[in-house]
This record gives structure tokens, C-alpha cells and sequence, in this order.
């Protein structure tokens, strides 16, 4: 089904990298819309000249898909883990607490979602959108860039299993660049900055200390852009069904192969006691 878009606004597209093809399955017009492969580059400018990209893509494309049926996959992993240290400061345990909330930016949310669904003492991890209004935090309009939503992830916790400050040391370390501004991989726009959403004063000063104590130590080749910003878990909103559980329900998704079951592998090397092979998703949830 060919898509019909608002005039003037800017297409927005997933492509797969080298090596990969996109195996998109059919999980309704949204995702024919923005994360089909094949689908025609809208330019309401130029309706000749997206046809002639399309043509051009799905030759390539099709050329990808018969090396990746006869095994010839890429074994460059795009996303790279860095080693890096706990932090210094953590939040205490409360013995009243049996649930707590991370909210975090880093990216696509679908790779976020992901490895915090494979982490030990997660309860529950949402994709959504966070840091715009309710009336803008639908993902065509997050996509524009304009909103001032970026694509998050709320991660509900046992801090009698895992602590605030290991789900950050996770994700500095395997769910992000954390020195990448407003972009993660081939993602470019505010829609995917680095930013910590923190709920109280004790998760600003673990969020900020563990930024310091990371830059201090240099274990990356340049500062972290990483924002730490206000936010009330009420104004985070979750995105729409098709987004939830991508990872899991597509490994074979081009993006997802290349881009994000790297992350997977990651968490698993250098977390191996908080790496859970199942996923807890949002379906089970």
C-alpha cells in the first residue's frame, strides 16, 4: 500500500547497512511507511527523481539480499562496547521499594528497548517518546526532528535486583555513544539524542557524578554529550504498538541485524550476570 504523506514533510527511513537486507514483515501501514526498505523516497518536489532513488535502492537492495541468502553477511559490528567502570555513586537500597523507573534516551528506541529487555531485574521496558508535549508524541511527527521528543525507553526496575547506577553503566557502555550529538549510528536528529531523564534529585546527582567521573577518566576519545534533564515519569508517553518489541519480533530486520543485535551480544560479553537470554516484553508485560 502505497502511503499518502502532509505535503512538505521530510521522508523518514531506516535503511539497512551493508551486508544486510531488510526481511520487513508485514506489521501494518505504519511500518510500511517508515520502515520498509523498498518503499519510494517521497519528494513532493521531485516525484521523478524519488522514483529514480527507489529504482536505484531496490536494484542495491535486491543485490544484498542474494548475498546475505548465500552467506555473505558482513562481520563488521556496528555499534562497539566500551569497557568502562561502575559508578562511584549509587542509590541506596530502600527495603520498601520493590519498583523503580529509568527513563533514558540513546537513539533508535528500538536497539534502547532491546538490551534493557534483556537485563537482569527489568520488570518492564517501554519504547516512547519524552521531552515534547502529548499532542506531538506520535512518531511521524517525532521524525520531523521539531517536536522536542526524543525516542526513550522507560525502564522499570527491582532495585533489590539491579541499582539506577549499573542500569546507567549499561548504558553508557553497550546501549549508546554517549559523545555523538543529537545522532546514534545512521540515526541523525534531535529525535535521537543522548539524554538521561531523571525523576529526583538523587538520580540527577548519580546521573551528572557518573558523567564526570567517566570524562575524567577518559574512557572515550571525546566528551559526553549526554543531557541530564527533568522529567516526570507522567510526561513520558509511550510510542505506538508496532514499535513495541521490535527487536524481538524482527531479528531479521536489516536495521535490527546490523545495528542492534551487536548491542545483544555486547551486553552479554561484558555484562554476563545481568544478561538474560529471554526478553521481558511489553506483550508479556
Amino acid at each position: 500500500m502505497q502511503m499518502q504523506r502532509p505535503a512538505g514533510r521530510r521522508a523518514h527511513f531506516r535503511w539497512p547497512a551493508p551486508g544486510y537486507f531488510a526481511l520487513v514483515s508485514d506489521q501494518g501501514d505504519q511500518i510500511m511507511e517508515t520502515k520498509n526498505a523498498l518503499a519510494t523516497v517521497y519528494n513532493p518536489a521531485h516525484p521523478q527523481s524519488g522514483r529514480s532513488v527507489a529504482v536505484r535502492r531496490f536494484a542495491l537492495l535486491s543485490l544484498l539480499s542474494l548475498a546475505a541468502v548465500i552467506g555473505l553477511r558482513s562481520t563488521h559490528a556496528a555499534e562497539t562496547a566500551v569497557k568502562i567502570p561502575a559508578p562511584k555513586i549509587d542509590i541506596a537500597m530502600s527495603a520498601d521499594a520493590s519498583q523503580a523507573t529509568a527513563i533514558l534516551a540513546g537513539g533508535c528506541f528500538w536497539g534502547v528497548q532491546a538490551v534493557f529487555q534483556h537485563t537482569q531485574g527489568v520488570i518492564a521496558a517501554v519504547s516512547g517518546y519524552a521531552g515534547g508535549d502529548q499532542m506531538h508524541a506520535h512518531y511521524d511527527d517525532v521524525s520531523s526532528g521539531s517536536t522536542g521528543h526524543a525516542e526513550t525507553v522507560k525502564i522499570t526496575y527491582d532495585p533489590h535486583q539491579i541499582s539506577y547506577g549499573k542500569l546507567l553503566q549499561i548504558y553508557f557502555s553497550v546501549v549508546q555513544d554517549p559523545t555523538q550529538l543529537d545522532r546514534q549510528g545512521p540515526d541523525s536528529g534531535t529525535q535521537y539524542r543522548s539524554v538521561i531523564f531523571y525523576q529526583s534529585d538523587e538520580q540527577k546527582r548519580i546521573a551528572t557524578s557518573y558523567i564526570a567521573q567517566l570524562d575524567a577518566a577518559k574512557v572515550f576519545p571525546k566528551p559526553i554529550v549526554t543531557q541530564t534533564v527533568a522529567l516526570p515519569a507522567s510526561s513520558f508517553y509511550a510510542a505506538e504498538k508496532y514499535h513495541q518489541d521490535f527487536a524481538t519480533l524482527h531479528p531479521q530486520h536489516g536495521y535490527i541485524a546490523y545495528y542492534d543485535l551487536p548491542k545483544l551480544e555486547n551486553l552479554k560479553k561484558l555484562f554476563p550476570a545481568e544478561y538474560r537470554p529471554v526478553a521481558v516484553t511489553v506483550a508479556k508485560s
